[in-house]
């Protein structure tokens, strides 16, 4: 029997965390050359990864094998590089792939800002209008190909999270769902194929609902999309209202404007709002809200929170919280109904 490998030491363990930026970077690197999309058919070894992609072999190697030791990559004793569950993600092809969002996560309005959390700590407010001279989705509004790599990063991030949601929540037999910040429409595309007496409305910025995965023959007739600013108004009258990872962008007080623009549009008896965000759980086990919620400090001043925090955000808006459901990925469903 092999001996367990002695825990690493503190010292080691600081540097390891202290180096873990570099992991980042060797994901960034792989998905932008497509490696993954090179090992789809098996293996290869570096050389031939490299002659594929345009790389140098012996660089692409030390990244891979980097990445190798979080099982994204694995390398034989031959020197090839196999698919992992994980690589498998980042083939552009793959069902839910992750490779426009992992560019997303690492991109520079991200990854920048990152670099400064010792000045957003001691401020108290994220440092981004300083590096890019304008607040977030400001500038993606300033320099389209930083919008258009934030809106394929968000649907890409979405495609494994759409369907567990739409299928925790029981929806109405009937009525309209407006799905609020909705950019493409993923969720919405998946609440209405699984409650066909359903119609749906996404609310968007114009340059978003352009881009919309909502025409298909299944869906035919049953959609619509609706430009607008979710901070003035949404459409009035629905049954339900979806806001899926739309209020950790932003602080409790923007928070509210959006929730209110909701209220006032919540019309019909029996109207519920869906908060679909991460609920923090509290102590020191790990979940991945923890470090999106250090992202959105850095970038947005905005923050993931707790059950108390989405109760008060909702009683601030005249809404009141009834229940909490958890779906098959980080996100949970916070309901919320008037009064």
């Amino acid at each position: 029997m092999t001996a367990p490998s002695p825990s690493p030491s503190p010292a080691v363990q600081l540097t390891e965390h202290a180096l873990a930026y570099l992991h980042s970077a060797a994901l960034r690197a792989a998905a932008l050359l497509g490696v993954a999309d090179h090992l789809a058919d098996g293996p290869r070894t570096a050389e031939e990864l490299a002659a594929a992609t345009g790389a140098d072999a012996g660089h692409l190697r030390r990244a891979l094998r980097l990445l190798a030791t979080r099982e994204v990559f694995r390398e034989d004793d031959a020197g090839a590089f196999h698919l992992t569950p994980a690589a498998d993600l980042l083939r552009s092809d793959a069902p839910s792939s992750m490779r426009d969002a992992v560019v997303m996560l690492t991109d520079d309005p991200f990854w920048r800002p990152a670099g400064h959390l010792a000045d957003t700590v001691r401020s108290g407010r994220t440092v981004f209008d300083e590096i890019f001279g304008a607040p977030y989705f400001g500038h993606l509004e300033r320099v389209p190909e930083a919008g258009t790599v934030f809106d394929t990063g968000m649907a890409g991030l979405a495609e494994s999270e759409n369907d567990p949601i739409a299928a925790a929540y029981d929806f109405p037999a009937t009525g309209t769902v407006v799905d609020v910040g909705g950019g493409r429409g993923g969720l919405l595309r998946q609440v209405l194929l699984r409650n066909p007496g359903l119609t749906g409305v996404l609310h968007d910025q114009e340059t978003v609902l352009r881009h919309h995965t909502l025409d298909l023959p299944d869906l035919t007739g049953r959609w619509q999309t609706h430009a607008g600013d979710f901070f003035d108004a949404v459409p009035p009258g629905a049954d339900v209202y979806l806001l899926k990872r739309i209020l950790h962008d932003w602080n409790d007080a923007d928070c509210v404007r959006v929730l209110r623009a909701c209220r006032t549009a919540m019309t019909r008896p029996g109207s519920r709002l869906l908060a679909i965000d991460a609920v923090l759980p509290p102590g020191n086990e790990t979940h991945p809200a923890k470090s999106m919620d250090v992202l959105m400090m850095t970038s947005l001043n905005g923050r993931e929170r707790d059950e108390p925090a989405f109760h008060r955000l909702l009683a601030a808006a005249g809404l009141r919280v009834t229940r909490t459901i958890p779906t098959g990925s980080t996100l949970s469903i916070v309901e919320g109904v008037v009064g």
